[in-house]
């Protein structure tokens, strides 16, 4: 599918999905032939969203940050899990990903809050009864003491309060089949520290374990390196120990497919 945009005069600043991870093309002009486009860009401008009627009530949201928007996947090539996902189910899959994006806290760059936009871009949505929660990482790691002292957008949090936000989430929720997925492993990232390591072990151990999620997915141990359990598995690391590449967004989506 192709949608092009055209304006006719300046917009002023636009709004925009900084890491779609896939190709936007502008020129000067009326292009709506559909030719004469001279530049490019991996951001999406303006356009949210593409409703067409299925006549399916099976849709699935993905809720998350950077791994869920696809960091680290290979631009234009579809490679982000949602992609895996939907190849797999044969369902509709929903990418409710902002990079950086935190469950407790609002941010200037990062968007608001995942307790304040679950309602926009999970419940008004139609055709959904799934939606799968991957959330907190930046939460905890951008509030560990040694991580980006200079832009650190969230205050230093618990892992109670982490668990407090899922359950907001999950109480918002209802009617439809919540997933929670494990926090991925992230040693060696940017993110890692005493800590952050502590705080997340405890949030997924309860996310294992509570019962509260309608269902789960240990995405955790299906990531880890085997010698090194807080490490991402070097067969899955885009590089940066925090984020998958195709490999591993494919291995997430298989995990969720089974628990689908």
């Amino acid at each position: 599918m192709v949608v092009t945009l055209y304006f006719d005069s300046a917009t002023g600043p636009a709004t925009f999905h900084a890491q779609a991870f896939a190709t936007s093309c502008r020129g000067a002009g009326c292009l709506l032939g559909g030719e004469g486009f001279t530049e490019s860009s991996e951001s999406w401008y303006f356009l949210s969203a593409v409703e067409t009627d299925s006549g399916r009530g099976d849709g699935i949201v993905l809720f998350g940050d950077s791994i869920t928007d696809g960091f680290g996947s290979t631009a234009g090539a579809d490679r982000r899990w949602s992609d895996a996902l939907a190849s797999r189910t044969g369902r509709a899959v929903l990418n409710a990903g902002i990079g950086g994006n935190l469950l407790l806290n609002d941010s200037a760059w990062y968007g608001e809050r995942g307790v304040r936009r679950f309602g926009r871009d999970v419940l008004q949505l139609a055709g959904v009864d799934t939606v799968v929660v991957l959330l907190g990482l930046n939460d905890i790691g951008f509030s560990e003491t040694d991580v980006q002292p200079t832009y650190k957008p969230a205050p230093v949090v618990s892992a109670g309060e982490v668990i407090a936000g899922y359950r907001e989430l999950i109480r918002q929720a209802r009617g439809l089949t919540v997933v929670g997925g494990t926090l991925l492993p992230f040693g060696g990232s940017d993110h890692w520290g005493e800590r952050a390591a502590k705080v997340s072990c405890e949030v997924n151990e309860w996310v294992r374990g509570s019962g509260e999620f309608d269902r789960v997915v240990d995405l955790n141990r299906v990531m880890a390196d085997l010698d090194d359990v807080d490490r991402l598995h070097p067969a899955y690391d885009f590089g940066d120990h925090l984020h998958p590449n195709d490999e591993g967004y494919a291995v997430m989506a298989e995990a969720v497919s089974r628990r689908l």
